[in-house]
Protein backbone atom coordinates (compact mmCIF):
# COMPACT_ATOMS: atom_id res chain seq x y z
CA UNK A 1 0.00 0.00 0.00
CA UNK A 2 2.82 2.36 0.91
CA UNK A 3 4.60 1.46 -2.29
CA UNK A 4 1.48 2.25 -4.30
CA UNK A 5 1.22 5.72 -2.65
CA UNK A 6 4.84 6.64 -3.45
CA UNK A 7 4.43 5.28 -6.98
CA UNK A 8 1.36 7.42 -7.69
CA UNK A 9 3.02 10.45 -6.02
CA UNK A 10 6.14 10.20 -8.17
CA UNK A 11 4.08 9.77 -11.36
CA UNK A 12 1.92 12.80 -10.66
CA UNK A 13 4.93 14.77 -9.31
CA UNK A 14 3.24 16.33 -6.28
CA UNK A 15 5.69 18.75 -4.74
CA UNK A 16 5.00 20.86 -1.64
CA UNK A 17 7.62 23.43 -2.77
CA UNK A 18 5.47 24.46 -5.76
CA UNK A 19 2.45 24.94 -3.54
CA UNK A 20 4.47 27.25 -1.28
CA UNK A 21 5.60 29.37 -4.24
CA UNK A 22 2.05 29.60 -5.52
CA UNK A 23 0.75 30.64 -2.11
CA UNK A 24 3.54 33.26 -1.86
CA UNK A 25 2.45 34.66 -5.20
CA UNK A 26 -1.20 34.88 -4.09
CA UNK A 27 -0.29 36.46 -0.75
CA UNK A 28 1.72 39.23 -2.44
CA UNK A 29 -0.76 39.86 -5.25
CA UNK A 30 -3.61 39.95 -2.73
CA UNK A 31 -1.79 42.58 -0.62
CA UNK A 32 -1.05 44.65 -3.73
CA UNK A 33 -4.62 44.45 -5.02
CA UNK A 34 -5.97 45.74 -1.69
CA UNK A 35 -4.19 49.05 -2.22
CA UNK A 36 -6.36 51.85 -3.60
CA UNK A 37 -5.97 55.58 -3.43
CA UNK A 38 -3.76 56.28 -0.47
CA UNK A 39 -3.77 59.65 1.29
CA UNK A 40 -0.29 59.68 2.72
CA UNK A 41 -0.25 63.13 4.22
CA UNK A 42 -2.72 65.77 5.29
CA UNK A 43 -2.02 69.26 6.56
CA UNK A 44 -4.39 71.85 8.02
CA UNK A 45 -3.49 75.55 8.09
CA UNK A 46 -5.57 78.51 9.23
CA UNK A 47 -5.12 82.27 8.98
CA UNK A 48 -6.89 85.55 9.62
CA UNK A 49 -6.83 88.37 7.10
CA UNK A 50 -8.01 91.96 7.46
CA UNK A 51 -8.87 93.93 4.32
CA UNK A 52 -9.44 97.66 4.41
CA UNK A 53 -11.35 99.38 1.61
CA UNK A 54 -11.48 103.17 1.62
CA UNK A 55 -12.55 106.03 -0.58
CA UNK A 56 -10.51 109.20 -0.84
CA UNK A 57 -11.57 112.66 -1.95
CA UNK A 58 -8.86 115.21 -2.71
CA UNK A 59 -6.24 112.99 -1.06
CA UNK A 60 -8.16 112.67 2.17
CA UNK A 61 -9.85 109.45 3.30
CA UNK A 62 -13.60 109.98 3.42
CA UNK A 63 -14.80 106.58 4.57
CA UNK A 64 -13.39 103.11 5.03
CA UNK A 65 -14.68 99.59 5.46
CA UNK A 66 -12.99 96.57 6.98
CA UNK A 67 -13.59 92.92 6.27
CA UNK A 68 -11.98 90.27 8.47
CA UNK A 69 -11.82 86.76 7.02
CA UNK A 70 -10.83 83.45 8.58
CA UNK A 71 -9.35 80.92 6.15
CA UNK A 72 -8.99 77.20 6.87
CA UNK A 73 -6.89 75.36 4.31
CA UNK A 74 -6.62 71.59 3.95
CA UNK A 75 -3.74 70.21 1.88
CA UNK A 76 -3.56 66.52 0.97
CA UNK A 77 -0.98 64.42 -0.82
CA UNK A 78 -2.37 61.21 -2.23
CA UNK A 79 -1.26 58.47 -4.58
CA UNK A 80 -3.56 56.40 -6.76
CA UNK A 81 -1.97 53.03 -6.08
CA UNK A 82 -4.24 51.36 -8.62
CA UNK A 83 -1.87 52.95 -11.16
CA UNK A 84 1.18 51.36 -9.53
CA UNK A 85 2.45 48.49 -11.64
CA UNK A 86 4.28 45.53 -10.11
CA UNK A 87 5.29 42.17 -11.43
CA UNK A 88 5.52 39.24 -9.03
CA UNK A 89 8.01 36.69 -10.32
CA UNK A 90 7.41 33.65 -8.10
CA UNK A 91 9.96 31.48 -9.93
CA UNK A 92 12.91 33.85 -9.33
CA UNK A 93 11.37 35.22 -6.10
CA UNK A 94 11.31 38.85 -7.30
CA UNK A 95 8.91 41.71 -6.77
CA UNK A 96 9.56 44.12 -9.65
CA UNK A 97 8.12 47.65 -9.42
CA UNK A 98 7.72 48.93 -12.97
CA UNK A 99 5.65 52.08 -12.45
CA UNK A 100 4.88 54.32 -9.48
CA UNK A 101 2.15 57.00 -9.79
CA UNK A 102 2.86 60.69 -9.30
CA UNK A 103 1.61 62.53 -6.25
CA UNK A 104 -1.78 64.21 -6.43
CA UNK A 105 -1.75 67.40 -4.34
CA UNK A 106 -5.12 68.83 -3.43
CA UNK A 107 -5.37 72.19 -1.66
CA UNK A 108 -8.84 73.18 -0.44
CA UNK A 109 -9.26 76.59 1.19
CA UNK A 110 -12.46 77.53 3.00
CA UNK A 111 -13.07 81.21 3.75
CA UNK A 112 -15.47 82.59 6.36
CA UNK A 113 -16.22 86.29 6.80
CA UNK A 114 -15.77 86.97 10.52
CA UNK A 115 -16.42 90.69 10.65
CA UNK A 116 -17.81 93.44 8.40
CA UNK A 117 -17.24 97.07 9.32
CA UNK A 118 -19.77 98.74 7.05
CA UNK A 119 -20.54 102.46 6.88
CA UNK A 120 -23.71 104.22 5.85
CA UNK A 121 -22.15 106.13 2.96
CA UNK A 122 -19.77 103.42 1.75
CA UNK A 123 -21.64 100.11 1.63
CA UNK A 124 -19.84 96.81 1.14
CA UNK A 125 -21.23 95.12 -1.92
CA UNK A 126 -21.52 91.40 -2.62
CA UNK A 127 -18.88 91.87 -5.31
CA UNK A 128 -16.47 93.31 -2.72
CA UNK A 129 -17.03 90.31 -0.45
CA UNK A 130 -16.44 87.88 -3.33
CA UNK A 131 -13.22 89.67 -4.28
CA UNK A 132 -11.95 89.58 -0.70
CA UNK A 133 -12.78 85.88 -0.25
CA UNK A 134 -11.18 85.02 -3.60
CA UNK A 135 -7.99 86.88 -2.61
CA UNK A 136 -7.99 85.04 0.71
CA UNK A 137 -8.27 81.68 -1.12
CA UNK A 138 -5.45 82.61 -3.51
CA UNK A 139 -3.24 83.69 -0.61
CA UNK A 140 -3.97 80.43 1.23
CA UNK A 141 -3.07 78.30 -1.80
CA UNK A 142 0.15 80.23 -2.33
CA UNK A 143 1.11 79.87 1.34
CA UNK A 144 1.33 76.08 1.06
CA UNK A 145 4.84 74.87 0.19
CA UNK A 146 3.95 72.23 -2.41
CA UNK A 147 7.54 71.04 -2.88
CA UNK A 148 7.93 70.33 0.84
CA UNK A 149 4.49 68.70 0.90
CA UNK A 150 5.40 66.51 -2.09
CA UNK A 151 8.73 65.50 -0.47
CA UNK A 152 7.14 64.62 2.89
CA UNK A 153 4.31 62.80 1.11
CA UNK A 154 6.81 60.72 -0.87
CA UNK A 155 8.61 59.77 2.34
CA UNK A 156 5.32 58.70 3.94
CA UNK A 157 4.44 56.68 0.81
CA UNK A 158 7.76 54.84 1.13
CA UNK A 159 7.02 54.08 4.79
CA UNK A 160 3.59 52.71 3.81
CA UNK A 161 4.98 50.67 0.92
CA UNK A 162 7.58 49.15 3.23
CA UNK A 163 4.75 47.14 4.81
CA UNK A 164 4.39 45.26 1.54
CA UNK A 165 8.14 45.11 1.09
CA UNK A 166 8.54 43.60 4.57
CA UNK A 167 6.08 40.88 3.56
CA UNK A 168 8.03 40.26 0.36
CA UNK A 169 11.33 40.10 2.29
CA UNK A 170 9.77 37.69 4.80
CA UNK A 171 8.86 35.45 1.87
CA UNK A 172 12.50 35.69 0.63
CA UNK A 173 11.65 37.87 -2.37
CA UNK A 174 14.06 40.48 -3.67
CA UNK A 175 12.64 43.88 -4.57
CA UNK A 176 13.67 45.48 -7.82
CA UNK A 177 12.86 49.12 -8.55
CA UNK A 178 12.68 49.95 -12.26
CA UNK A 179 11.15 53.39 -11.65
CA UNK A 180 14.11 55.06 -9.96
CA UNK A 181 11.68 56.78 -7.58
CA UNK A 182 11.93 54.47 -4.61
CA UNK A 183 15.68 54.39 -4.05
CA UNK A 184 17.36 52.26 -1.42
CA UNK A 185 14.88 50.43 0.77
CA UNK A 186 15.83 50.45 4.47
CA UNK A 187 14.93 46.85 5.27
Amino acid sequence: MLMLFFGIRSCLNFSPVEKKEQSDYYILTNQISKMNKMVVMEQDVSSMQKTKMSYELFGKEMSSNNIVTYTKTNAQVSYDLNKMKMVVDSVNKKLVITELPDADIRITPSVEVQSLDDSFFNRISEKDIKNVTQKAKTTAIQSIDQNRLRKEGHQQLMDNLNQIFVLAKALNYTIEDQTGKIGVLPL
